[in-house]
């Protein structure tokens, strides 16, 4: 399988690619090259997700099974990743952050049916990641 994972290098974006290379999938990452560094054996993209150009640059001649994204904390820029790669995966992941569950840490047993946090109008960290 080739995946790209837009972050990859560090804390939950590692492990996945770690354990994609250990699986013997293809990885792209793609990130700024700021926060640690890539793991060996993957095609390290570096570019900004903010800037539509570096999308553009990522995407261009290139096709994955599956997008992993684990860095995005504003939905218009989660957005504009989606909208610059659609038709270069046919799967796109956003990984959010436990701060979406709004009775986490207090409450066991939280699932994807758990209810989330509603985005607030104030910006925060976890507030703009629920939006996401």
């Amino acid at each position: 399988m080739k995946i790209l994972v837009i972050g990859g290098s560090v804390f939950l974006g590692r492990a996945i690619v770690d354990e994609a290379l250990r699986r013997g999938h293809e990885v792209t990452t793609f990130n700024r090259g700021r926060s640690g560094a890539d793991l060996p054996g993957v095609e390290a993209v570096r570019g900004d997700r903010e800037s539509t150009d570096d999308l553009r640059r990522l995407a261009g001649g290139r096709q994955w099974d599956a997008v992993i994204d684990v860095c995005g904390f504003v939905p218009r820029v989660v957005l504009e990743s989606v909208r610059t790669l659609s038709g270069h995966a046919p799967h796109y992941t956003f990984i959010s952050s436990i701060s979406a569950y709004p009775d986490w840490p207090g409450t066991s047993g939280l699932d994807e049916t758990s209810p989330c946090t509603s985005a607030r109008r104030t910006w925060t960290p976890s507030s703009a990641t629920t939006a996401c």
